[in-house]
């Protein structure tokens, strides 16, 4: 098993974990995605729109809306998730387990403006399993928290092709992400960040 570069409060950092051939790879079979599952800008429950945009892959995807955060089975235009990337799956399998697969990668697009409050994970059935996070794009300001809300935070930037584990001691941290640093990756041809998020459902 691969070590991680950084471990901040459990979390499992590992930087460059995709070279450029590995990115530009999975971000093709992201697009592939994107076109049988558009992006679309969830409804927080508290009725303001989301600054990312996002879909997903798998048996499941990350919802949001007036009644609340959840996962669903169908796009909201009404088809079912494509299959997670093959790409995304081996980082799982490389990191993560090569027995149990995960029922979701949510695919969050943030523009140059978006931002992600700190928040749990908290919408699984079960905790033992880790989230994946790998980084596309632009680099990102990662915030990392406590349990509970409120204390003392640390924050780093992720860059294009780095993954994150967050299991165990980590598994429930609030964390979020506070900025993007618009115009540091080729990546993108218009700029912007992807991240991925793999987890186990159910």
């Amino acid at each position: 098993m691969t070590e991680p570069t950084l471990n901040i409060r459990g979390f499992q950092i590992f930087k460059g974990s995709l070279d450029g051939q590995g990115q530009a790879d999975l971000l093709a079979e992201l697009r592939e995605v994107v076109a049988q599952a558009p992006l679309f800008s969830p409804m927080t429950p508290y009725g303001r729109p989301m600054s990312v945009q996002m879909t997903s892959a798998g048996k499941y995807g990350w919802y949001s809306d007036r009644k609340g955060y959840r996962y669903e089975q169908k796009h909201p235009e009404g088809q079912s998730w494509p299959p997670i990337p093959r790409g995304a799956l081996a980082l799982w399998q490389g990191l993560v387990s090569t027995e149990r697969m995960p029922d979701c990668c949510l695919i969050n697009y943030y523009s140059d403006k978006a931002r992600m409050g700190l928040h749990q994970d908290r919408d699984e059935a079960d905790f033992s399993w880790p989230v994946l996070s790998v980084s596309l794009g632009d680099e990102g300001l990662f915030r990392i928290g406590n349990t509970t809300r409120g204390g003392k935070t640390e924050s780093l930037w992720l860059q294009s092709g780095d993954v994150v584990v967050m299991g165990g001691e980590a598994r429930l941290r609030y964390h979020g992400l506070d900025r993007i640093r618009h115009g540091s990756s080729t990546l993108l041809t218009k700029g912007g960040r992807i991240n991925l998020t793999m987890r186990v459902v159910d």
